[in-house]
């Protein structure tokens, strides 16, 4: 018997790629009150804001891949965050050629 090993089926979890108008960066630095500072793969630094309903659910720390939404109007400037990478989804991400940073 393989002690330590989970004998069970395997989950297999999708990683969330960037479609149209979405792009993944590199949380820089956490302002407060729900906002962050991102450098983007793009290669511009983007004021990015967290939405209330995920501001509830998950902690978003300095260092961590996220995927942003930029407005329609200072696109350049400002994003929304609307999804959060794990370590193993960001690596992923990284092997795909969707996080150039």
């Amino acid at each position: 018997m393989n002690k330590g090993h989970n004998q069970g089926p395997q989950e297999v979890r999708r990683v969330r790629s960037p479609r149209r108008g979405e792009i993944p960066g590199v949380v820089e630095q956490i302002l407060g009150h729900g906002k962050l500072r991102v450098r983007c793969s793009d290669g511009k630094t983007r004021l990015s804001r967290i939405p209330g309903k995920m501001k509830k659910r998950i902690w978003i720390r300095e260092g961590d891949v996220v995927l942003i939404k930029p407005w329609e109007f200072q696109s350049d400037e400002k994003a929304d965050v609307i999804w959060r990478y794990t370590r193993t989804e960001a690596n992923w991400l990284e092997r795909k050629g969707y996080l150039k940073l």
